[in-house]
């Protein structure tokens, strides 16, 4: 139904409408008299006819092509068809698209700045409503094929009713002379442009409009394939994406939201499965990346190896070296290589912004650099730090928050049980089939994304697979389905975890110790660590020394309450400067969520932390002797 008419009533309206025109044509041709010119049709006709015998007359090749195009009817028939229902396809769905003449009214518009009223609104909102899922394609697919059908049925009754122009189409198709190129549309380059004029302007000169380009096969996909880039800038803040390569050769982005002059910085990492686009997801008002540097900080946001660059120095290594790493590479390698940069740009900078401030002040850093890490990126920090003061080298940090870390998990339900079990026992033969746990091709991870959409589109449907997902986590109320249609979630990239890492979670809550890798014998650990057991994390917390903030979820049910009380008890045992807090929070809220209660937390405690102290440079007395002289001189 369009406006009231169906379509069927609208296809026999302009049956009749074309088959009325055509009659008229056709007969006007045959009943002029010489005064009036011949129609359109009928001219065609006979010059097509015309060319055609001139062509056969000339010579015999001629005659031998024209057989051929006759042999090769049914080919052409087959080609015909799918192409014709491909393009009504991509016609069909670039019309029905919301975003074909809203988009570009849109992007006319300046870019957002932070002072607007779209602060209220989050970003992974704004980009499902862009999308289409699963179910809904189909549906257009059902309406693109019966609305095919019917103009098949239009198309061939027009041409049974007008005769003539039926046989001028089959002298084209079966002429020789359609070999000859034909200007289209898409011939003309992005430059040319097409004088246009609208009736009812009060200029009637005819204006300049760019040709528009045909819809691409990604843009009818309906997918939101946007990047943290694109979240950060499009909300008006400043970006940068840094390239870190650690020492054994992965190559990783570590993105930054820059406030080059500012005195302290945060950086901030995700957890298993994640992203740095988890930190910036919440739109302004939500994110803790945004809430940072609004406070004056400049924003680091770190990721870590096989998630946004699956890259490596080494372009030849294969999947399987490549995925060949546990947590050890994460807080050993990666977080190093990314703070090691931080220290970097920020002496730099600061050298550059403030030339006549002191390098360092009773030996301490130009800069206070706080770590926020979520999950993993808890585990790995405090893995890097405990490493750092055991290797005597600085880990430059100055405050740690860690919202629920991992670390301990002997507290957990029945379905991480099982995994443990099935990785410990099985793993030396999963681990040579699988490397690692990741969507492998485009289709699949676009089809993940559009089934993400219609959980959206249909609460029914999208109630039960939460309720699915939450069952398997043992009960965790985080929202599973809305990340899922986060734009990380894409058809382009997906964050993936190898399997050593997951084997690492199952030895480490087998063991119900926080300890590095095992690498299965005593020779093997005996070569790496020097001796024949991993290093105890949880009994070296005593190198730790600096503030730590705890922050747990009693809802969280990945990684219980009582386990992050475990790493509190242990921290206060080693004489840590510890704090603990507790909030109504599932393992998914702290990042994924608007929660203004736990962003008011955090950075009450980055607050604590002040920045260094500016001092300028004292010149000598020899310097001062020296003004002196020249100031009586003049």
């Amino acid at each position: 139904m369009h406006n009231g008419v169906s379509s069927f009533n609208e296809f026999i309206h302009e049956l009749s409408v074309d088959s009325d025109t055509s009659s008229l044509e056709y007969s006007s041709g045959e009943d002029s008299d010489g005064a009036l010119p011949a129609s359109p049709s009928s001219q065609s006709s006979r010059l097509s006819w015309a060319s055609a015998s001139a062509n056969s007359e000339c010579h015999w090749t001629e005659w031998i092509t024209f057989i051929l195009w006759w042999l090769i009817f049914p080919l052409r028939i087959l080609l015909w068809v799918p192409q014709y229902f491909v393009s009504l396809f991509f016609k069909r769905s670039s019309r029905t698209t919301p975003t074909s003449p809203r988009r570009h009214q849109h992007s006319s518009r300046p870019r957002i700045s932070k002072t607007n009223s779209s602060k209220d609104h989050d970003v992974p909102n704004r980009a499902t409503d862009r999308r289409r899922g699963v179910i809904e394609d189909l549906h257009l697919a059902i309406e693109i094929c019966i609305e095919a059908i019917f103009d098949f049925f239009h198309k061939a009754t027009h041409l049974l009713l007008s005769p003539s122009e039926a046989f001028t189409i089959l002298l084209s198709w079966f002429s020789p002379s359609s070999h000859s190129p034909k200007r289209n549309h898409s011939d003309v380059s992005d430059d040319e442009t097409v004088q246009t004029a609208t009736l009812g302007e009060t200029d009637p000169s005819p204006t300049e409009r760019p040709i528009e380009r045909p819809t691409r096969l990604y843009n009818s996909m309906n997918t939101d394939t946007r990047t943290c880039q694109d979240v950060i800038t499009e909300l008006g803040y400043p970006y940068e994406a840094i390239r870190v390569v650690t020492s054994d050769g992965y190559v990783l982005v570590l993105e930054r939201i820059p406030r080059r002059d500012a005195r302290k910085a945060v950086f901030l990492q995700h957890g298993v499965l994640d992203s740095s686009m988890g930190w910036v997801s919440n739109g302004v008002v939500g994110s803790p990346a945004f809430a940072a540097y609004d406070q004056g900080y400049d924003v680091f946001l770190g990721n870590f190896r096989g998630l946004v660059s699956r890259d490596h120095v080494n372009k030849n290594i294969s999947s399987k070296e490549f995925w060949r790493y546990s947590i050890n590479e994460h807080g050993t390698e990666d977080i190093p290589a990314m703070i090691e940069k931080i220290h970097e740009i920020k002496t730099t900078e600061l050298k550059l912004c403030q030339p006549n401030v002191d390098e360092e002040i009773n030996q301490e850093e130009p800069y206070k650099l706080c770590a926020i890490c979520h999950s993993l990126g808890g585990a790995a920090i405090l893995m890097y730090v405990i490493t750092r003061k055991i290797k005597e080298k600085p880990h430059r940090l100055s405050r740690l928050i860690l919202l629920s870390p991992a670390g301990f998990h002997e507290d957990s339900n029945l379905g991480f049980t099982l995994v443990e079990y099935i990785f410990l026992f099985i793993s030396p033969v999963l681990a040579c089939v699988i490397p690692a746990f990741y969507i492998p091709t485009r289709f699949f991870r676009m089809l993940l994304n559009k089934l993400a959409r219609d959980f959206h589109n249909y609460p029914a449907l999208g109630g039960l697979v939460q309720t699915l997902m939450s069952y398997v986590v043992g009960g965790d109320s985080s929202n599973w389905v809305g990340v899922l249609g986060l734009p990380h979630y894409n058809m382009n990239d997906m964050p993936a975890v190898s399997f050593r890492v997951a084997q690492h979670l199952a030895q480490i809550k087998h063991s119900g110790k926080f300890r590095m890798y095992d690498y299965g014998s005593r020779s093997a650990n005996m070569e790496v660590y020097g001796s024949p057991e991993p290093l105890d994390l949880g009994e070296s917390y005593k190198f730790i020394d600096v503030p730590v903030d705890l922050v747990a979820g009693r809802n969280d049910k990945v990684i219980r309450s009582s386990m992050v009380k475990k790493h509190y008890k242990v921290m206060r045992d080693a004489e840590v400067d510890v704090s603990f807090n507790e909030f109504e929070y599932a393992h998914l809220d702290f990042t994924f969520s608007h929660r203004e209660e736990l962003l008011r937390y955090v950075m009450s405690r980055l607050l604590l932390v002040e920045p260094t102290p500016v001092q300028l440079r004292q010149t000598s007395p020899k310097g001062m002797k020296l003004k002196k002289k020249k100031k009586e001189a003049q």
